[in-house]
């Protein structure tokens, strides 16, 4: 188990070829004092003792030949590999934009015209402007922003460039200028 080391490991190993079965457990309860030394953090659980104990017999193989204070159970689903995650196999259209500005903009598409609608797609413009002046202040503007918007819905979003109130260039750039000063306080 990677969490308590190589050191540990070895004890373990070095336990195993210990010949007295006494001299084995007493081995055995010194490694456990030391594993529990190693995950102080955890220590106040209620089922820290038998965790530990189960972690030595995993490490040991199950080969290891003591009288177990609890009832030891296999770890051997750790060993399985996980089922490996399907990765999205889609293109984006502009990749600027990324793959959430697509998924709400065929919703907009699926959308009743109305109220809701026009305040989502006003959202909608608003992030896609927002990301495209993380991607390139030179051709962030609002007339691109509407174009690829009607572009993305298939011209049933036509926004206004004259009503749609867009968030300003200079709210963009302070908020950039603000998250990126945040960004270097952390540091």
């Amino acid at each position: 188990m990677p969490e308590y080391g190589r050191g540990i490991q070895q004890m373990v190993e070095h336990c195993k070829t210990i010949a007295d079965k006494d001299e084995r457990m007493r081995c055995a309860r010194t490694i456990i004092g030391t594993m529990a030394n190693m995950a102080e953090q955890t220590a106040d659980r209620e089922d820290f003792q038998k965790k530990l104990w189960n972690h030595l017999a995993a490490m040991a193989r199950y080969e290891l030949d003591i009288d177990y204070p609890v009832e030891i159970e296999r770890m051997d689903d750790e060993e399985a590999k996980p089922e490996a995650l399907p990765y999205p196999q889609h293109r984006i259209k502009q990749r600027n934009y990324g793959n959430i500005v697509e998924q709400f903009t065929d919703h907009l598409t699926t959308m009743e015209p109305g109220q809701q609608r026009d305040e989502l797609s006003i959202m909608v413009a608003n992030h896609m402007k927002r990301d495209l002046s993380n991607w390139s202040t030179d051709s962030m503007s609002d007339e691109k922003v509407i174009d690829d918007m009607a572009r993305y819905t298939d011209g049933k979003i036509q926004l206004d460039p004259a009503r749609t109130p867009l968030i300003s260039d200079g709210e963009l750039l302070s908020t950039r200028v603000s998250t990126s000063v945040k960004k270097k306080k952390k540091k």
